[in-house]
Formats: C-alpha cells, sequence, structure tokens
C-alpha cells in the first residue's frame, strides 16, 4: 500500500514538474515573441507593401530574367529603377501638390484672404436646408472672420489634421520608395521565398492546404493590387498630373478623390467632367490648351476602361464592399499606403475565411492527406 501511494506520490510530482515546465516554456516563448513584434512593429507597414509589390510584379520579374539569361539581380534591379521612376515619382508630385494646395487654403482662411462668392438665389428654394445653407453662405461672402471665428475649434482640429497629413507626405513616398528596393530584394530570392512561404503553411494547415492557401493567396494579392488598387493609382496618377499641369486648383485632392472612386469601381468621370467645365467656364484658358486638357481629362477618366482588361487576368474574387471597406479603413489608418494594405489584407482576410467556411470538418478527401506525415501511435 505504501509503495503504491509513494508510486502514485513519484508520478504527480512527475506530472507537475513536467506541467510546470511546459508554462515555462510558453511563457519564454510567448514573452520572445512579443519583445519580436516589439522590435518588428515599426517595420510591418513597409514590410507589407513591400511583398504585396514582390508578389504582384514576380511574374513580369521573371519575364525579365528570361530575357536576361536567368539574371535574377538585374531583373530585380531593373524593376525596382523603372518602378520608382514612373510609380514614385508621379505619386510624389500629385502628393506634393495636394500638400501645397491643403496648406495654401489653411494660410488663406487663418490670414483672411479666402473669398467666398456669393450664393446663387436658388440656394433658398432647396428643402429643409435651403434657408439655413443660404443664410451661412451669405455670411460667409460678405464676413468670413465671423464664419471662421464661429468654427474656431472645428477649424483648428481641422488644420491640425491637415498639416499633420502634410507633413506625413515626404514620410509616405519615402516608405514607398524603400518598398520598392525591399520588394526588388524579395524579388530576387523569390524562388527560395516562395517555398518558404509554403513551408510555413504547411507546418499550420498541412502540407496539401499549405500550398492551396500559398496560390489563394497569391491570387488575390495580384487580383487586388493590379487589377482594383493597382488601376485606380494608374488612373488617379494620370488624372493629377493631367489636372497639375493644366493648373487647376486642388489637382493633388481631386487625384485622392479619383483614387478612392477608383477603388470604390465608381467612374472618375464624376471628377473629370467637372473639372472641365470648370476649365470652360472659368475662362482663364485659352481655346487650344481647353481643348486638349479636356480631351487628356476624358481618356484619362475613361483609363480604367482599357487597363483593367490588361492588368487583371481575372475576376475578384472577393465583394467589392469587402475591398472598398479595406481600402478606406487602410487610408484611414496609415494613409496612401494604408489603402492598398488594407484592400489587400482585407480581401485576402475573407478569401481564406469563407475557405474555411466552406471546409466542412467532417469530410476528409483522401487527396487532401497525400504528402502529410504519418500518425505514429
Amino acid at each position: 500500500m505504501r509503495t503504491l501511494l509513494q508510486s502514485d506520490l513519484v508520478r504527480e510530482t512527475r506530472i507537475s514538474r513536467k506541467l510546470m515546465d511546459v508554462f515555462i516554456r510558453a511563457g519564454l516563448v510567448l514573452a520572445l515573441t512579443l519583445l519580436c513584434y516589439k522590435i518588428f512593429s515599426p517595420f510591418i507597414t513597409m514590410m507589407a507593401w513591400a511583398l504585396i509589390l514582390a508578389v504582384t510584379m514576380y511574374p513580369g520579374h521573371q519575364a525579365l530574367a528570361g530575357r536576361l539569361g536567368g539574371k535574377q539581380g538585374l531583373a530585380a534591379t531593373l524593376l525596382v529603377v523603372g518602378g520608382i521612376a514612373l510609380i514614385v515619382v508621379p505619386m510624389a508630385v500629385v502628393l506634393g501638390s495636394m500638400g501645397d494646395s491643403v496648406h495654401e487654403t489653411i494660410s488663406r482662411v487663418k490670414d483672411n484672404e479666402f473669398a467666398v462668392p456669393a450664393p446663387p438665389a436658388r440656394v433658398a428654394d432647396v428643402p429643409i436646408v435651403g434657408a439655413k445653407l443660404h443664410g451661412f453662405w451669405s455670411l460667409a461672402h460678405t464676413d468670413m472672420p465671423a464664419v471662421v471665428q464661429r468654427m474656431q475649434p472645428e477649424l483648428g482640429e481641422l488644420a491640425a489634421k491637415a498639416l499633420a497629413m502634410v507633413a506625413s507626405i515626404g514620410g509616405t513616398i519615402l516608405l514607398f520608395m524603400v518598398s520598392f528596393i525591399i520588394a526588388g530584394i524579395i524579388m530576387a530570392f523569390g524562388e527560395s521565398g516562395a517555398q518558404a512561404a509554403k513551408s510555413i503553411l504547411g507546418r499550420i494547415v498541412g502540407s496539401r492546404r499549405g500550398e492551396d492557401f500559398a496560390a489563394l493567396a497569391t491570387s488575390t494579392i495580384r487580383a487586388v493590387a493590379l487589377g482594383v488598387v493597382g488601376v485606380a493609382f494608374i488612373q488617379a496618377m494620370a488624372v493629377g498630373i493631367i489636372m497639375i499641369l493644366a493648373q487647376v486648383p486642388f489637382a493633388g485632392v481631386l487625384a485622392v478623390i479619383v483614387l478612392v472612386l477608383g477603388v470604390a469601381q465608381v467612374p472618375a468621370l464624376l471628377v473629370t467632367v467637372p473639372v472641365i467645365a470648370y476649365i470652360w467656364l472659368s475662362k482663364d484658358y485659352e481655346t487650344v490648351p481647353a481643348v486638349v486638357d479636356s480631351v487628356l481629362l476624358v481618356v484619362a477618366g475613361m483609363l480604367d476602361n482599357v487597363l483593367k482588361p490588361l492588368l487583371l487576368g481575372r475576376g475578384v474574387d472577393a465583394p467589392m464592399p469587402v475591398v472598398l471597406i479595406g481600402a478606406l479603413g487602410g487610408l484611414a489608418g496609415a494613409g496612401i499606403l494604408g489603402m492598398f494594405l488594407g484592400a489587400t489584407a482585407l480581401s485576402l482576410g475573407y478569401q481564406i475565411l469563407m475557405r474555411w467556411v466552406v471546409t466542412d470538418p467532417d469530410v476528409v478527401d483522401l487527396d487532401e492527406l497525400e504528402g502529410e506525415p504519418p500518425v505514429v501511435s
């Protein structure tokens, strides 16, 4: 009896020690994970954007490397230099114009140099809000300082946010350039990186499903980055550059609006048509420049109809509200780059969730077990 009690005591002691050992190891792993996350967190946005760029441009990189005799590094370098020249430089010009417009508007309001035209008489006829809107508009026309004084708290908060946005433009452009360089490095070692991603996913969801999830992630990233956000970005940059050359006021702000509309799959003509009307009604343009600017804006406004068939090989499986919410949420949280990251990440998360939803845990396909390690009993 005593021997039995001692045996039970020894067993309980071993179990408690093993359990304590497991807890200590788990705690150390958790502490190491949190420490690594804290160290790496400032670079998450940059690395995520670099990864999206690398996955999106990798087919083009492979095609270019094939023409260069398989020189992966040279092909990546040429793509990075071309990307900075064709994408980063126009983005810097448009964002710089937006920053200048915002800064100039704030300065003019503070210095009482912002003139508001008189309201049309028909504004007062608008149901419900017409009278109040007409009165406020008239006050702004006749006594702008009084309006500024009345809205001082709101204008102060808005000005602070606007100036912070302008100050962050330089950082955004620099982050974009560094992301391009890192994407080039990733593409140069793309084959080993793809194998590493499949191995990591294989450890999480199984080797067979790991390849499926890797293919799903790759196709979703390319579809959203190229077919939705990429098309919207190219069109917004084209419209923005044309408006800057035409000296349209708030060209940078209007370009960002075109970008948001493009992600939402709304025609950019909603912006370009009023801009064309402004060019002809403002009487600040001669006939020939007005015609050229109008034609260019019409072409740029319909550019998505040409780009989508070229850049989007198949439809985006994620619903458009998912893409739009991701883009707007990313824009609110992390600026212009966050729009790309948010749209891509939320679309990918939606695809993975839907793949999990349609997978019945009670039904096991024998094909899924191929390549899985045998269970040792």
